[in-house]
């Protein structure tokens, strides 16, 4: 296993992190049944292997996001027999229950609780957007993030961030954070944080952990054209392979978080980070990836880039996500994540004002394309 050092914490992590929100269930449909045995098992393995990151969150392996689930519990269970010493546990308190200080101090005394731990290594304010940073900050997050500090509870403060890059750079510099945790891959550099944040973050001294590194496993089933560039290349790679070592070539990068719910994905991953030194991808697999990217772009129908100029919509269709899901049908072959719009959410819902075309900076014809997604998918 390779490690590299994570930020101004002066911590040592490995490359490869276990993200704990997709372990093995015992059945199908409900989550919060974990396949206790085999994810602690899973969970072992890695720990054996060099793996010193173990990141899960108060809602993982849970019903819905307003009570924890079973993830964070099964994680205390996997890390008793003397493996707690030998890993750096990453949770992440639920911003989007918080309304008072008392609230925070609230969820961190639970979660100890639960993870059967006295300390959290790296503690994140959980998927801060443009809609709770301002209530976290009434609230008194920096004050409670220093106390929590200083009172042992925690050892380096950090958050996650799922929105745009203005916004990242601001609460980047807000705070004294340790490191911070981004989606990236090699369709994703420009979106949310993306590469600037990256750099951004890195140069200011935070370790940065990379979530979503496969796009949800759309990367690793990728469509026969993209793997056919794949096949070309002097040192054979699976797809997942790729996606990994594009990330970990980012010298910025400290950790790449992956969901694991088999023994061969765990095997396989663990090769991969084994591999994966900064800078180490040749100029011609850089050319390489640059050629799949290309492939992957001729297949977007809808040049939008989610800047939400076009947002709200006064009868509440989410215009970006929409694009988004029929993008994504064109690009994998497929699409699942139009299923999670709400009703009022979905192209189908629209009464073609022409409100959103009159701020569109792309110049879309925003009401023609939302025929064309209701046309798809419903």
């Amino acid at each position: 296993m390779l490690y590299r050092k994570f930020g101004k914490t002066n911590e040592m992590v490995s490359t490869l992190g276990f993200g704990c929100m997709r372990l093995p269930i015992l059945g199908e449909g409900d989550p919060t049944k974990i396949d206790e045995d085999k994810a602690i098992k899973l969970i072992r393995h890695a720990i054996d292997e060099g793996v010193n990151y173990i990141d899960t969150a108060y809602p993982y392996h849970g019903t819905g996001m307003e009570r924890g689930g079973a993830s964070e519990p099964l994680v205390g269970k996997a890390l008793k027999d003397g493996y707690r010493k030998k890993v750096k546990i990453a949770t992440k308190l639920p911003s989007w229950l918080i309304r008072t200080r008392e609230d925070m101090d609230k969820y961190l005394n639970e979660q100890l609780q639960r993870l059967n731990t006295k300390t959290i290594d790296f503690y994140l304010v959980h998927t801060i957007d443009r809609t709770t940073w301002p209530k976290l900050k009434e609230a008194g997050i920096d004050e409670f993030l220093n106390q929590a500090i200083k009172d042992g509870r925690i050892k380096h403060a950090g958050f996650s961030f799922h929105d745009k890059l203005d916004l990242f750079k601001e609460i980047v510099d807000y705070y004294d954070w340790s490191f911070c945790q981004i989606q990236y891959n090699y369709l994703d550099e420009n979106y949310q944080a993306g590469t600037e944040g990256l750099k951004y973050a890195a140069n200011k001294g935070l370790g940065v952990t990379i979530m979503e590194p496969l796009r949800g496993g759309k990367l690793v089933n990728v469509p026969d054209d993209v793997k056919d560039i794949f096949d070309q290349a002097e040192v054979k790679r699976t797809p997942a392979g790729w996606a990994f070592r594009w990330i970990l070539n980012h010298p910025e990068v400290s950790v790449v978080l992956s969901g694991m719910n088999e023994m061969e994905q765990v095997s396989e991953n663990i090769k991969i980070a084994s591999e994966a030194e900064a800078n180490s991808l040749t100029e011609k697999e850089i050319e390489l990836i640059e050629k799949v990217k290309g492939i992957f772009k001729e297949k977007i129908k809808v040049n939008c880039t989610a800047c939400e100029y076009c947002m709200p919509c006064p009868q509440g269709v989410n215009i970006p996500r929409n694009f988004s899901c029929y993008n994504d049908y064109y690009m994998f072959g497929k699409s699942d994540i139009y299923n999670w719009l709400k009703p009022q959410q979905r192209a189908s819902n629209c009464i073609e004002c022409g409100k959103c075309e009159k701020h569109c900076p792309q110049g879309i014809s925003i009401r023609e394309e939302l025929k064309n997604v209701k046309g798809l998918f419903e």
